[in-house]
């Protein structure tokens, strides 16, 4: 058959396909105007030579008009139809074609009344919910759908609404009427870029250095928001609302950071006074020197805001665990996986391995992981090992060039740090770890997902209640791993106390740097000696070694 493309300039085609009575292909574009568009063309001889030959100029024939296209849904049965819809797909899909002997057909008859009184779609997941739950399978996710907002999906409504972050966590003071600034979470200054995007807090010296200003630092107070004092309102947030990615004045006492322009004379705080007029001072602070002073600031979004902290939070905990290795007298490399899924996942175990892959001790870290797909290349990373090393003239194991081979192999002891959010793959891995015998695993029982799925069992408002649909099993633990249900058993169990967690400490990490000392003091992680000297060619010795009958 031979193929013929239909080239029609500016034309971008999105999908095709047939009717439900297959007489028609139906065809979806995006035009020249940048709008998508929709295609009629009869399933014949004749409907598809008028498309390949005569309309290839303008693609303008047959074309559906969709500027009032609506369509009428009625809830109630659309409701009724995602439920069964809901309940095939999860009896089609799941790996069990018995459904573990559950009476599946009973299912259907017990939740279906409950369809009937739904009012609304949240109401329909919770049924959804319901029904799914019977299989006991913790790969079974209800969420996404057409549901109800206020906003009406509109952006500039819900901008408008978007409470904008500082990127700091700040303390209300009412000795100094304002918000002290209690933290100023900074990411791993190695990389400026993560991921395509550049999260630095809004008031840190690397935000606004670039406009020439200086950053906040812990105890610097704010006290007013674009000319308006933070004591006239409840909440600083207030004054932030519809505020992301957009310039925003803050009136700062530099209680921390020091002023930036020393006062010289009365005459010069006036003006620095008169500059943030509106904002009350301290009694004795302006004798003191502590003036408010202007800082401009471009707020970010709560989700940014989030992945900040959560930046933040890897780069201390890997400096901790390198400090605590070096008081224990060892090195260590320390990488955090928050989930498992694609590049994004490839790059932080990337980030992470390859400037440490030469200490003698290795902590991957998938606390709170989320899960994904790539255990196996991690595992293959890390089953890689050394059987021959490498010295020139100029250099060796310890001063750089080639090192050993395989090249990058990992040659110290591992540790997996895991708790009770530690999910899918992330399990999975820890699994694949402790089965090869890769290391140890340090933290809590985790979350127990161990039936894959490719979540594409998709509903008709775009929903999906997921079907674990992929069983994954080996000689020792049958069905699941010894995952589904269950999750991973650590080797060593250690919880972290939710106060100490909050006043800075991670027993976690400290037990896996405990756990790895004593495991390095018991097997030292050592480079192996050169042969000593080398080979002596010259003529003397050949023929001492041929008189010798050594050589022949």
């Amino acid at each position: 058959v031979e193929e013929l493309p239909v080239i029609a300039d500016g034309i971008e085609l999105a999908s095709g396909g047939l009717s439900t009575d297959g007489k028609y292909l139906i065809v979806t574009f995006v035009s020249r105007s940048g709008g998508s568009a929709i295609k009629i063309v009869p399933n014949n001889g004749a409907g598809v030579v008028e498309m390949l030959l005569h309309d290839t100029e303008e693609f303008s024939r047959n074309v559906m008009d969709t500027s009032n296209w609506s369509m009428s849904v009625w809830p109630s049965l659309e409701y009724r139809q995602m439920y069964a819809d809901a309940w095939r797909l999860l009896r089609d899909y799941f790996y069990d074609k018995d459904m573990t002997n559950i009476d599946w057909p009973e299912v259907f008859k017990r939740y279906l009344p409950l369809v009937r009184r739904c009012a609304k779609r949240e109401e329909l997941d919770d049924v959804l919910r319901l029904m799914a739950s019977e299989l006991s399978a913790l790969h079974v996710f209800v969420f996404g759908g057409e549901y109800g907002s206020p906003l009406h999906g509109d952006r500039r409504l819900e901008k408008a609404n978007q409470v904008a972050s500082l990127g700091a966590t700040l303390r209300k003071s009412i000795e100094w009427a304002g918000y002290e600034v209690t933290t100023v979470p900074e990411r791993d200054p190695d990389f400026g870029m993560m991921d395509d995007e550049a999260i630095y807090s809004p008031l840190s010296d690397r935000t606004l250095r670039m406009s020439g200003q200086r950053g906040l630092k812990v105890g610097d107070v704010i006290v007013g928001v674009n000319g308006e004092s933070v004591a006239n309102v409840p909440d600083l947030g207030m004054m932030l609302r519809g505020m992301v990615g957009r310039s925003v004045r803050l009136d700062v006492l530099r209680v921390a950071s020091g002023p930036s322009f020393p006062p010289t004379s009365t005459a010069a705080r006036k003006k620095r006074r008169a500059a943030v007029a509106g904002n009350s001072v301290k009694n004795g602070e302006e004798e003191e020197g502590i003036m408010p002073e202007p800082v401009i600031v471009v707020p970010v979004s709560p989700s940014d805001a989030a992945r900040l902290r959560y930046s933040a939070w890897e780069w201390k905990t890997r400096q901790s665990a390198k400090t605590l290795a070096a008081a224990a007298n060892f090195t260590v490399g320390y990488i955090h996986l928050r989930d498992m899924s694609g590049a994004s996942a490839e790059d932080a175990f990337v980030r992470g391995f390859y400037p440490d892959y030469d200490k003698q001790a290795l902590i991957v870290d998938v606390r709170h992981n989320h899960g994904g797909n790539i255990d196996s290349w991690l595992l293959d990373v890390l089953q890689r090992r050394s059987w021959m090393y490498w010295k020139s003239r100029t250099t060796n194991v310890t001063t750089g060039g080639l090192g050993w081979d395989e090249q990058f192999a990992f040659r110290g002891h591992l540790v997996v740090l895991m708790d009770e959010k530690t999910s899918s793959d992330g399990e999975g891995f820890s699994r694949g770890v402790s089965e090869l015998g890769l290391g140890k695993l340090v933290g809590m029982r985790t979350w127990g997902g161990g039936i894959w799925l490719s979540s594409d069992n998709h509903l008709v408002d775009g929903g999906i209640a997921t079907a674990p649909e992929i069983g994954t099993y080996n000689d020792k633990f049958g069905w699941g791993l010894g995952i589904e249900n269950m999750g991973v058993i650590p080797d060593v169990e250690v919880d972290n106390d939710p106060h100490e967690t909050f006043n800075g400490r991670d027993q976690q990490l400290e037990t896996a740097i405990s756990v790895l000392k004593k495991w390095i003091e018991e097997e030292p992680v050592v480079l192996p000696n050169d042969p000593g000297p080398h080979r002596d060619m010259s003529s003397n010795r050949i023929a001492q070694l041929v008189n010798e009958g050594k050589m022949p």
